[in-house]
């Protein structure tokens, strides 16, 4: 979930009750941090293990401050970065040295990225004229305006050519790749969350209630027969009801991270979070079912260590676009909890053990929360890289889920000093040997750690890599 985006009427309500509660917490918690403390406005702080090796700035008809960057993922020497305005292609075959490759102008928000062998898909989130690329907005209530996937062939980076687009009910706001196996190994399944916000219908295919997800399958070797095949419910009791005065009730799912190799799939589904089997890949099961209504307000992704026994939720506090990190909202909300996998199988329990959230406190005028990150592989560790928008970049340890800690971090100044403006790291992954991180308006960042506890990450090189689509890295 990003902020300040194309909001549809039911994304505006998020926004603008998260940022209301903020405001309401701040008017009676402790006072906000010393100006001291925090970078000047373009200013970068970081620790002395990690290092800003590049940066390419947002180019052309991405340059905008209203064209925020989004989602990462990547294949061989290439990373994929999502726009608001479509997405850009990058040679990192010198991660010091990154090039553009191509721009593709496409826009839709928020645009959420994945690749699967020479196939990228695109998520689209806002209501269109139609399914092109040359598409304009069109009013969420007339029946004739499209939102959903669109399927791009990337066999030649330097030119991608659109192939196939899917309609979705309520849009695509982020999407997850499932790989078939055994008789489907030549397919992809394409799992599409989107939500809705309070009790209103938008739009003929957008009714409340609505806590399902869309499954397209989508045969590889023959893109143009991508289809819808499955519409589960994931919640048949209608999940967390909300009506409290902090967490949301769950009308659908922000984020779906899979666990190939292992049938899970960990789901963060505004109210709840929860674990599912999905060895039937278009018949997802849930297994088991977390809430925290005292603070978590908004279940926006989630994260599996390699072994499959934790995960790290994270809490979108303020819809992404309030200012969060700080003494006036403490370290427990908009930060991430993690908790235990107990138990096997039906039986799998999920157990809270600790809260995460970087100490560093912001400025009023950075949205700061937590949001995507990823693994670092480390045998027999648990480390992850987190982007934490305005907030920067965090690397920390949670091999004990009773006491995560900090390794390492880089952090830019506010963009302004005297107002909002919508900015940091949206998804900051790690792939093979470096930190690549899409800076909302700084544009795409390469990072490295240098330090005795993740130097053993760098042996591990990967061909392809769609972070919600988790892979295995020593089993």
């Amino acid at each position: 979930m990003a902020p300040a985006r194309t909001y549809r009427t039911r994304r505006r309500t998020l926004l603008g009750t998260l940022t209301a509660l903020v405001v309401a917490f701040s008017t009676i918690l402790a006072a906000p941090p010393a100006a001291a403390d925090i970078p000047p406005v373009d200013g970068q702080v970081s620790s002395n293990n990690m290092t800003l090796l590049a940066n390419i700035p947002k180019q052309g008809d991405f340059a905008s401050t209203a064209a925020l960057n989004s989602d990462l993922a990547f294949k061989g020497k290439y990373a994929y970065a999502g726009n608001y305005n479509g997405f850009v292609i990058y040679d990192i075959s010198k991660p010091s040295k990154p090039t553009i490759v191509s721009q593709v102008l496409c826009p839709g928000s928020q645009n959420d990225i994945s690749i699967s062998g020479n196939l990228l898909f695109l998520s689209t989130d806002s209501s269109r004229s139609d399914n092109s690329c040359q598409s304009v907005a069109k009013p969420v209530t007339d029946p004739t305006a499209w939102e959903g996937i669109k399927i791009f062939d990337i066999s030649d980076p330097a030119n991608p050519q659109y192939v196939k687009a899917v309609e979705t009910d309520c849009g695509s706001h982020t999407h997850t790749l499932v790989p078939g196996k055994g008789v489907d190994r030549n397919s992809v399944y394409v799992y599409v969350s989107s939500y809705l916000l309070g009790d209103t219908s938008v739009g003929a295919d957008c009714k409340y209630p609505f806590d399902q997800i869309t499954i397209i399958k989508v045969p590889t070797k023959n893109p143009t027969g991508a289809a819808v095949v499955a519409e589960p419910v994931l919640f048949p009791d209608g999940g967390n009801p909300g009506g409290g005065s902090t967490t949301y009730p769950t009308t659908g799912c922000h984020d779906l991270t899979v666990y190939p190799d292992k049938d899970l799939m960990a789901g963060a589904c505004m109210g709840d979070g929860a674990l599912f089997d999905v060895s039937n890949p278009a018949k997802p099961k849930l297994i088991d079912v977390v809430r925290d209504t005292v603070n978590f307000a908004f279940w926006h992704s989630a994260s599996f260590n390699n072994k499959a026994n934790k995960i790290v939720f994270t809490d979108e506090l303020g819809g992404g676009g309030a200012a969060t990190c700080n003494p006036t909202i403490g370290p427990n909300r908009g930060a991430n909890a993690i908790y235990d996998i107990v138990g096997h199988g039906k039986k799998a329990e999920l157990k809270f053990r600790s809260y995460y959230k970087i100490s560093r406190a912001n400025a009023d005028t950075e949205n700061c929360v937590a949001h995507n990150g990823s693994l670092i592989p480390v045998k027999g560790k648990d480390i992850m890289v987190q982007a934490w928008y305005q907030g920067g970049i965090s690397v920390w340890d949670f091999t004990n889920s009773r006491k995560p800690y900090e390794i390492g971090f880089f952090e830019r100044g506010p963009l302004s000093d005297t107002q909002m403006i919508t900015g940091g790291s949206w998804s900051a992954y790690y792939y093979n040997g470096y930190i690549y991180s899409n800076d909302i308006q700084k544009g795409l960042d390469v990072l490295q750690i240098r330090d005795k506890r993740t130097d053993p990450a760098r042996w591990i090189k990967l061909k392809e890599l769609n972070v919600q689509t988790q892979p295995n890295y020593f089993d």
